[in-house]
């Protein structure tokens, strides 16, 4: 698996949207969930058109995501609050004691009207990508679990399988962090593209995606 710079790009770069329109705003860890959300509620509408294609909403200007960069997640629980629009936030469920932080955050943003916060059950979104997915996109074959780190294992599966007699665990932390996000960007978009209806109903037992989706469409309809 190669992962070219210029694969990861916005396809949809953000509109100069008219407040009145937007619906909802969807506040995610970064670009890269951006990314995937687009990619697989675009797969689930396919399905079931009751679910809402993020990307079509963005693109009309109904939806605007919030990244927030990965920072303090509390901070974000009342900052969108004096624009007036529902508010649908995703948080990575990430490894204690982080984990607690964030379900704080989930409760105080739940306090307040026509907000809802959820923390994912699995560790991250790559969580959710089913393992054939990934080795079709990239002829990469990992397996994993809730709360591994899905893109530190690819990178390491990459890089081994280029470099035999290299050892992954004697790479500096910086180079290691590079080599992941590099991962991290391919799985959220080629590798979100092989996945199919099938497979994310196997990965996603609990159907917790769709449960964010059909949020998404409640809240932005209570206007």
């Amino acid at each position: 698996m190669k992962v070219q710079t210029n694969l990861y790009q916005s396809t949809h770069p953000p509109p100069s949207t008219n407040i009145d329109r937007v619906r909802i705003l969807l506040v995610v860890e970064g670009s890269n969930d951006i990314e995937f959300l687009r990619r697989i509620s675009r797969l689930l509408h396919t399905h079931d058109r009751s679910l809402p294609n993020l990307e079509d909403w963005e693109r009309r200007g109904e939806l605007i995501f919030v990244p927030f960069g990965g920072g303090r997640v509390a901070d974000w629980s009342n900052r969108l609050a004096p624009i007036g629009k529902p508010e649908f936030h995703l948080y990575d469920r990430e490894m204690p004691p982080e984990t607690d932080i964030r379900l704080r955050a989930v409760k105080e943003t739940n306090r307040r009207p026509r907000c809802r916060a959820v923390l994912m059950r699995k560790r991250s979104l790559e969580n959710y990508l089913h393992p054939e997915a990934i080795r079709t996109a990239g002829n990469v074959d990992v397996m994993f679990d809730n709360s591994d780190s899905v893109a530190e294992i690819v990178a390491k599966r990459c890089y081994r399988s280029d470099r035999d007699d290299a050892s992954w665990d004697r790479l500096p932390p910086r180079t290691r962090r590079r080599l992941a996000y590099r991962a991290k960007q391919w799985l959220n978009t080629l590798a979100v593209d092989h996945m199919t209806v099938n497979l994310l109903h196997a990965q996603d037992q609990d159907r917790e995606i769709i449960s964010w989706l059909r949020s998404i469409s409640l809240l932005a309809d209570d206007q």
